[in-house]
């Protein structure tokens, strides 16, 4: 693994990965790779819940990886791949509790009322999701001060040199040099807005 995303869901990570395909450090692996194999993928984020993980298997034929699940074991997998780059995108506090809570935190908590097929992957993404901080329930608030201090708990694990704190909207010369890679002469990759992310998870249905 050459880059490891620890920015949490909705920061930006379907734009990012895309972008970090489109630089040379592809496939990278996201959410989506769970969703498009779920009878694989689920136990294996599984067994990394139960303090197991197989992250050799897991992060097989990828050579990157942004989102959750990864997010939640940025500790681990600095210890298991100390030399990588990582990555911590982000965005404004309060933008991001609206979109967590009007996609991913409405989706884990009617978890029981989802199709059987979804559910087993739907309690893996919660124990996942409850794992970096943010179980059920939680109000505006507590979203905010939660994601403020995962981020600076990334801040205080992954050494500066090793870590870019990145926006999205900031485009490709942060993230290029960061990589020591030139700017590719196209707009940077914007995708997964809300409406597309209940598009892609509704398609499992």
């Amino acid at each position: 693994m050459k880059i490891i995303g620890a920015g949490l869901g909705r920061t930006g990570t379907m734009s990012l990965k895309l972008a970090l395909e489109q630089l040379g450090f592809g496939p990278c692996y996201h959410m989506e790779a769970v969703f498009n194999d779920l009878e694989k993928r689920v136990p294996q984020w599984n067994g990394a819940l139960a303090g197991k993980p197989d992250w050799e298997e897991i992060f097989d034929g990828f050579s990157s990886s942004v989102d959750w699940p990864t997010a939640g074991f940025y500790e681990e997998l600095y210890t298991a791949y100390p030399d990588a780059k990582y990555i911590l995108s982000t965005r404004s506090p309060e933008s991001w509790a609206a979109s967590f809570g009007g996609t991913i935190a409405k989706l884990i908590e009617d978890r029981e009322n989802a199709p059987p097929h979804m559910q087993p992957w739907l309690e893996m993404a919660h124990g996942v999701i409850a794992r970096t901080g943010f179980p059920d329930g939680l109000t505006d608030a507590e979203l905010i001060e939660r994601f403020e201090a995962h981020n600076e708990a990334v801040k205080q694990t992954i050494p500066a040199d090793q870590l870019l704190v990145f926006e999205v909207r900031q485009g490709w010369g942060p993230l290029c040099d960061f990589l020591g890679v030139e700017a590719p002469d196209e707009p940077f990759p914007r995708t997964n807005n809300r409406a597309e992310f209940w598009d892609l998870v509704t398609g499992q249905n």
